[in-house]
């Protein structure tokens, strides 16, 4: 009885594993993402179409979070945050990780050719060759990775409004923007306070690279530049006064924060208090936007 408890256990204790690889609190920030691309656009020609595009991009971006584990195995295994991932630990073997994740790949964006259109097919596949085949490799050799990295992370919500209107729009390069200039503070901030976990797995991130204070200039100059970023609507007529009003108050907390940071004696509790506050900051930018 109990090996066949035990039998019945595995495949629900590998599939459990395979979802792990797939980043799921990470998969779902980007789903939202490009949800919120789809919903800007003027217009959409169909309901199941939407739903559809929203599926076959969360297949991607499984996809894409898989091959990354599959190629960072070794990697993870020396940083205490990713030791206990499935591939580290040998939960599950490599060869599996890769079957999983190439075969959502051509799945995600076979479905995207056939419900979409060839922009929005180029676009995911922009987005997984330069995440798992330029992004992932990059780290190891230079801090400004991140910089490469922001771009396959900036493309969901473009790829939403690709979707629905089968060409790029201002719209959709806002919100590509803010994507990109949002990750850029939010992952410098997590390597600050992660630097030592990130010295032993052997990649090149920014504390890393750069002395404390510098980092910290770099941050404060990011968030300069997205604040500045998410008060364009307004000006090119894509959003009104109350969106300007909340993205102003949202920017001058992160600001504020961002700029503690440039303190002599600040240190990763000011670089955690960045990170946590890009959390919230990006969905109530991203809801304000579509309210506004």
């Amino acid at each position: 009885m109990g090996q066949i408890e035990v039998f019945k256990s595995v495949p629900v204790a590998r599939l459990r594993d395979l979802i792990e690889l797939g980043k799921p609190r990470l998969s779902m920030l980007v789903l939202f993402t490009a949800a919120t691309g789809l919903a800007a656009a003027p217009a959409v020609d169909s309901a199941w179409r939407g739903v559809v595009f929203v599926i076959a991009t969360a297949c991607l971006v499984v996809a894409a979070n898989t091959l990354n584990c599959w190629i960072e195995r070794e990697i993870d295994a020396r940083m205490r945050r990713t030791c206990e991932r499935p591939l580290p630990t040998g939960r599950l073997e490599p060869q599996v990780a890769l079957a999983s994740g190439s075969f959502l790949a051509v799945v995600s964006l076979t479905t995207l050719a056939l419900v979409t259109n060839p922009l929005t097919t180029i676009l995911g596949l922009t987005a997984l060759v330069s995440y798992a085949a330029v992004y992932t490799p990059l780290k190891r050799f230079t801090p400004w990775s991140v910089i490469v990295g922001a771009v396959p992370g900036a493309l969901p919500p473009l790829m939403g409004w690709t979707a629905a209107t089968g060409d790029f729009g201002l719209g959709g390069w806002y919100l590509f923007g803010v994507l990109f200039f949002w990750q850029l503070p939010h992952f410098v901030a997590i390597s600050v306070y992660l630097r030592e976990d990130f010295m032993r797995g052997g990649l090149r991130v920014m504390s890393v690279a750069f002395s404390p204070s510098t980092v910290r200039r770099y941050i404060f100059v990011f968030t300069v530049v997205l604040v500045a970023w998410s008060l364009l609507p307004q000006l090119l007529g894509l959003a009104g006064t109350v969106y300007t009003v909340v993205a102003s108050v949202l920017g001058v907390v992160f600001l504020m924060y961002s700029a503690a940071g440039l303190r002599r004696s600040a240190g990763d509790a000011e670089a955690r208090k960045v990170f946590l506050w890009s959390l919230l900051y990006l969905p109530f930018l991203i809801v304000a936007y579509l309210l506004g």
